[in-house]
């Protein structure tokens, strides 16, 4: 079918960069408050701008071509206002007890993770016979401490985020797999529309390429508030990237249309 393994590749291709958008969630610190309220703001930063120059500035545009002229804003405007009522539906539709699920969950991985960091660390400060000696020294000074200068020097362990933060982050990542779509059919047509007026294949490429560029900051807004909430880095990694995942299947579907 023509244009079939180049829209599968392109699409790789922009699903490759989500991916490596992603993996960014590798140097982030896991847990941290200031870094999550961070993220969130990147994140709304992203969806604002892919949703203006992605979605809303060519859909005028086609608008006006097929004839809508001055009154443009019509479709457009039900086109946006029925996205609004998707993402309402989807955060109404969430149960509660799902969402505390995947807390409870986020926070298994987290104490699971810890543990393996308490062990590895616990068994590299064995092997110091001086260094043990020091730590049961110091154990027994801060025990006969009497002033309760222990609880004044361990740190306090981040707030978690609650069911509405992760609401938030479910409703995120739902949010850019859908707008993810779109723009995997985007490239299948374009690849199948090779040969046809004004369409050629560097066309295409530049097509996928620019929205593999735009993938990139969307894989990090996905990937890092996850791991600022406290996720492990491989569920960041891998919810992340499979918010791009949609691309590839979307691509072959626009190859099917056009065919």
């Amino acid at each position: 079918m023509h244009g079939l393994t180049d829209a599968l590749l392109g699409t790789l291709f922009t699903w490759f960069l989500t991916a490596l958008g992603a993996a960014c969630v590798l140097i982030v610190p896991r847990n941290r408050r200031d870094i999550l309220d961070t993220s969130l703001g990147f994140s709304g930063g992203v969806m604002l701008a892919a949703s203006y120059w992605s979605l809303l500035a060519p859909a005028f545009t086609l608008a006006e071509e097929q004839g809508w002229g001055s009154v443009a804003c019509i479709p457009v405007g039900a086109g946006l206002v029925g996205g609004a009522v998707f993402v309402l539906a989807a955060d109404c539709c969430i149960p509660d007890d799902v969402v505390g699920a995947i807390t409870g969950a986020g926070r298994e991985e987290e104490q699971l993770e810890d543990e393996t960091q308490g062990q590895e660390t616990v068994q590299r400060n064995g092997s110091d016979e001086n260094s043990s000696g020091l730590r049961q020294r110091n154990l027994k000074s801060s025990n006969n401490d009497s002033n309760g200068s222990v609880a004044k020097d361990i740190p306090q362990s981040p707030s978690k985020p609650n069911i509405q933060q992760i609401r938030r982050l479910i409703l995120l990542i739902i949010a850019i797999t859908v707008h993810n779509f779109p723009e995997g059919l985007a490239v299948g047509v374009g690849y199948a529309s090779v040969g046809r007026p004004g369409v050629d294949i560097q066309s295409a490429h530049n097509l996928a390429l620019g929205i593999g560029l735009q993938n990139f900051p969307e894989g990090l807004a996905v990937s890092v508030p996850l791991k600022a909430a406290g996720y492990s880095t491989l569920s960041s990694f891998f919810w992340g990237q499979a918010s791009g995942m949609v691309e590839p299947l979307a691509g072959v579907l626009g190859v099917l249309c056009v065919a």
